[in-house]
């Protein structure tokens, strides 16, 4: 597990050390179900590139409910990351403001409570047509492997920090 760069440079999924048994949990709000089915396919391609093949997938209706079954999967212990992916389109009310942060703010806290990396892979756009181009296929990025890519890449920092050796009696 030591494969991965020194320098300041993320590693790509493949250059991302991984265990035969790791495990990732993808985690899909399908209102737009066309969406989330580019989301899920741009982040299945990189953990492929990564060696992950065990992958499991679970659905719910909207991306308020993410957290929630990203709580659930983190708490198992199954899983060593945890890709969340959906999208939110700004519609004429607050309703998007409040889903956007919850949804932000809820995934923030499990990752940084259970320790699991969650990969952000939700959409925040004014419009299907942004949303369209940040999908696979998309003409601007694919958010499914980037929120792949950003969860590899903190798995590889915790676990680079986990194999050095520890001052004694020092305690975070």
């Amino acid at each position: 597990m030591t494969n991965a760069p020194t320098t300041g440079r993320l590693p790509t999924p493949a250059e991302t050390p991984m265990a035969d048994d790791d495990r990732v949990a993808l985690c899909v709000a399908r209102f737009y179900a066309d969406l989330a089915d580019a989301l899920e396919e741009g982040a299945r391609d990189a953990l492929e590139e990564a060696g992950i093949t065990q992958i499991d997938s679970f659905e719910v209706p909207g991306a308020f409910e993410l957290p929630l079954i990203s709580r659930y999967a983190a708490e198992s212990g199954r899983y060593v990351a945890i890709i969340a992916l959906g999208a939110v389109i700004r519609g004429e009310t607050d309703h998007y403001d409040y889903v956007c942060s919850e949804t932000a703010r809820g995934l923030q806290d499990i990752q940084l409570a259970s320790g699991v990396p969650i990969g952000f892979g939700v959409l925040t756009v004014d419009s299907a047509e942004q949303a369209r181009a940040r999908v696979k296929g998309g003409d601007k990025r694919d958010s499914g492997r980037h929120a792949v890519e950003a969860a590899l890449a903190s798995l590889a920092v915790k676990r680079r920090l986990s194999e050095r050796p520890r001052r004694a009696g020092f305690s975070v």
